[in-house]
């Protein structure tokens, strides 16, 4: 019942603060979250706020809805309540140095979830996965689909896609799979027939699958008339199903037309449909609860006075400082194992995925 309530509370907040629907005995935590619109954020803020009330802790959680002048409004009237630690998932990585000075003053600690916190001093840790081998993986996904769908038409044409250009993160993907698809544009077995490659480029912003969807239908339309598309690396599972949409609607998997080789990330149950039914061809799953088993440990030992357990002090450079971070491993999914890894591991039951 605590959960549910705790669930319930969250969806209040998420439109204005409130008051903490606990009263705990270690101390109110500010949960702020970049938007309801994906599945994934929705499942990152619940399993926060049922792990921190499960060690003792108040929770305060907040969603904006992708704008950032109300996220950082969030964040200032979360300081001003004088929460006692922060953990951020920034809408906009470079926005927020103004509040997080005020929290460094008040003595609060941030923790940076999922997406780094740029041009801050005041970003005590990052809690994370390992981003650039998300990159990697999507690459070798679509490789290893490309091969198996397309094996006898090299070279083979493909558009990239890149998440949105405020977002961290998407630079770490997009480098990442560019590791493993550059070598083979350069040795001629890519082809990227529109010639758009780069994040100045093939970036979309907030990650909106209609933009992506639209710009499939652009790339369609110039540069397909005679020519097959084969694959499309996309950095999300909101952007797959966009372009999926796109080359279906062009007559993609029908007649004789083969459906091209997508990619994907976060597992989002629209996705994993797709991938059973033979279309989206991957997705990549980072299990948000171990997300938040991280941040909810990382939390307690900086509130405790000590030091939380980091597995990386190098690479991620926020502009001022080398932020300790915490990289969690992701999954590579496709329909051999999604069984086992999302069912089986009670992230979904057998029953969502119908």
């Amino acid at each position: 019942m605590k959960i549910v309530s705790a669930a319930l509370a969250a969806v209040t907040l998420s439109v204005g603060l409130g008051v903490p629907a606990f009263a705990q005995d270690k101390g109110t935590i500010g949960i702020a979250m970049p938007t309801q619109s994906s599945a994934r954020w929705i499942a990152d803020g619940n399993n926060m706020v049922e792990q921190f009330e499960a060690a003792g802790y108040d929770t305060v959680l907040q969603y904006a809805e992708d704008d950032i002048p109300t996220q950082l409004s969030q964040v200032e009237n979360m300081i001003s309540q004088g929460v006692d630690a922060l953990v951020i998932a920034a809408i906009d990585g470079t926005t927020l140095s103004s509040a997080l000075e005020n929290a460094e003053a008040a003595g609060i600690p941030v923790i940076a979830y999922d997406r780094l916190i740029r041009d801050s001093g005041a970003v005590d840790y990052y809690a994370t996965f390992d981003n650039f081998q998300v990159g990697v993986q999507q690459a070798e996904t679509l490789v290893a689909c490309l091969n198996e769908r397309f094996a006898d038409q090299k070279p083979w044409n493909v558009e990239l896609f890149g998440g949105s250009p405020d977002d961290n993160n998407a630079f770490f993907f997009y480098d990442g799979a560019m590791s493993i698809l550059q070598p083979m544009i350069d040795a001629g077995d890519i082809v990227v027939p529109s010639g758009q490659m780069g994040m100045d480029v093939v970036g979309t912003l907030r990650w909106d699958p209609a933009t992506a969807q639209s710009r499939m239908d652009n790339l369609l339309s110039a540069n397909y008339g005679d020519t097959t598309l084969h694959g499309a690396l996309s950095p999300y599972d909101g952007l797959s199903i966009g372009i999926l949409s796109s080359v279906k609607g062009v007559g993609y998997g029908s007649g004789d037309m083969a459906m091209p080789c997508v990619t994907g990330q976060d597992a989002e149950v629209p996705s994993v449909k797709s991938i059973q039914a033979g279309e989206q061809y991957s997705t990549i799953f980072k299990d948000t609860r171990e997300l938040a088993r991280v941040t909810v440990g990382m939390v307690d030992a900086v509130l405790a006075g000590g030091e939380p357990e980091i597995n990386d002090t190098e690479t991620y450079d926020n502009g001022v400082k080398v932020v300790p971070s915490y990289l969690l491993a992701p999954v590579p999914v496709d329909a051999t194992n999604y069984e086992e890894t999302l069912v089986g591991s009670g992230y979904y039951t057998a029953e969502d995925l119908q």
